[in-house]
């Protein structure tokens, strides 16, 4: 018989195209994936890979296999998310993914509110840029920030929240000595690759062609607040700030709007619904923050 647990790690490397990628997917090292795929070729007789300098190629035997691996996954997933909406119990994991400012800047007092009204949940908070698939149980929920929800999967099913907006935001200090005459050079403080926009550099407040990277939102804050530059940054994050303030001469931009999604059977567990249904109301509440209108939580 089929160990599925191989056939797992088969998947992983044909999809990734490299033991190394496979072993970083599954959270193993590369003896346990070589072995797990070994395990698979001795119990068909088959070899399923042909080692390249630029990586794994399924042989034809490897691709009839993929095929087959496909559906098992398929089906292994539509089972497991079956049994799991079937199951109405408070107690368990619940696993909640959302990009980093939306937990460390809003919703986490929430998560605590929500941990002590419900003490026999756990729950696992996935605040990170990375997109959890859903579908793949990567996550239960997911607080997303959607441009058109067109976009979106049609077998996620979301609560529709309010319209988050940005701003740019420089700090006070650096502002007040601009308008005071300094000249040392102001710079655009971007996230990764992002471009210096236009205005950023012809503006009221001009940056120069030098940006300044960080790939981390806490850093970004940190160098605004430091007086190296301007940011983007969401309006409930900057105007909250005390040591920053908006740029003269920009105004908020919108961002898109927060989705609370689910998928398929997950929705219909009761620590599922208990956690859509208090974040929603949570998210109703912050929308004047979310717009830009406000600066306080209440």
């Amino acid at each position: 018989m089929i160990d599925w647990d191989d056939v797992r790690y088969f998947l992983a490397v044909a999809r990734g195209g490299s033991v190394r990628a496979a072993a970083e997917q599954l959270g193993v090292n590369h003896s346990t994936v070589i072995r797990r795929v070994a395990q698979l070729e001795e119990r068909l007789g088959a070899q399923m890979f042909e080692k390249l300098p630029s990586g794994y190629r399924l042989t034809d035997a490897g691709e009839d296999v993929l095929e087959f691996a496909d559906q098992m996954k398929a089906s292994s997933q539509q089972l497991e998310t079956r049994v799991f909406g079937r199951d109405q119990g408070v107690r368990g994991l619940l696993r909640v993914t959302l990009p980093p400012f939306l937990a460390t800047h809003l919703l986490m007092p929430d998560f605590a509110e929500f941990a002590r009204l419900h003490p026999d949940i756990e729950i696992e908070v996935l605040s990170t840029g990375e997109v959890a698939n859903l579908t793949n149980r990567e996550a239960d929920v997911a607080v997303r920030n959607v441009g058109d929800r067109k976009n979106l999967a049609l077998n996620l099913h979301g609560l529709k929240g309010p319209e988050m907006y940005g701003g740019v935001y420089m700090s006070r200090d650096r502002l007040a000595a601009w308008r005071k005459g300094a000249t040392d050079p102001l710079r655009w403080i971007v996230v990764d690759d992002e471009e210096i926009p236009v205005w950023a550099r012809k503006g009221k407040v001009s940056s120069t062609e030098a940006p300044f990277k960080t790939p981390d939102a806490g850093a970004q804050i940190a160098a605004a607040q430091q007086g190296i530059g301007m940011t983007r940054l969401p309006c409930f994050v900057g105007d909250a700030d005390p040591l920053l303030t908006r740029v003269p001469g920009t105004d908020p931009h919108l961002y898109g709007r927060l989705w609370l999604l689910t998928q398929g059977e997950t929705r219909k567990t009761k620590r599922v619904r208990l956690f859509t249904e208090f974040a929603s109301k949570r998210l109703a509440a912050y929308a004047p923050l979310l717009a830009g209108l406000s600066t306080s939580r209440e």
